[in-house]
């Protein structure tokens, strides 16, 4: 049986897009999150401009009370809400991050956690995604809202 971490991603990404990570040394599973996103183990398995899938570990992103760091869940939440707003914004373009809020309902204290990054506004200049975090048992631990500017290159 296969594990799942092992699956590859389902990634709806232009090639020139993986093309140009790939010349900077950046793994697709994790091109979104750069040397933060490989630090804190965010792996991307499903990416369109609609909806993006990630996971991170709890292990290694605990603060001092064991608990997964808030900060951590933040920026898996930015990471998912980026890539689909890069995807959105198309060749040529990036995505800025200008506003993310997190609300932190319980905590997780091992296992993996999952992000859904959600379109809910995709325009010419923003979008905006919405993030739901849960634990390997389905249960929402956080819930964000990103916007991001979008500019041109």
């Amino acid at each position: 049986m296969t594990d799942a971490s092992d699956a590859a991603p389902v990634l709806k990404v232009p090639q020139e897009v993986l093309d140009h990570f790939a010349k900077l040394g950046v793994d697709p599973a994790t091109f979104s999150g750069g040397h933060l996103g490989e630090k804190l183990g965010i792996r991307i398995v499903e990416a369109s401009g609609d909806r993006v899938v990630g996971t991170m570990p709890v292990e290694d992103n605990q603060q001092p009370y064991g608990l997964l760091h808030g900060g951590a869940s933040a920026a898996l939440a930015e990471t998912l809400g980026s890539v689909g707003a890069m995807l959105h914004a198309g060749p040529g373009r990036y995505a800025v991050g200008v506003d993310l809020n997190a609300t932190h309902h319980r905590s997780a204290t091992s296992g993996l956690v999952t992000g859904v990054a959600t379109a809910v506004f995709k325009g010419r200049t923003a979008a905006t995604y919405e993030i739901a975090i849960t634990d390997d048992t389905g249960r929402r631990i956080t819930s964000c809202r990103l916007t991001c500017m979008l500019r041109d290159l």
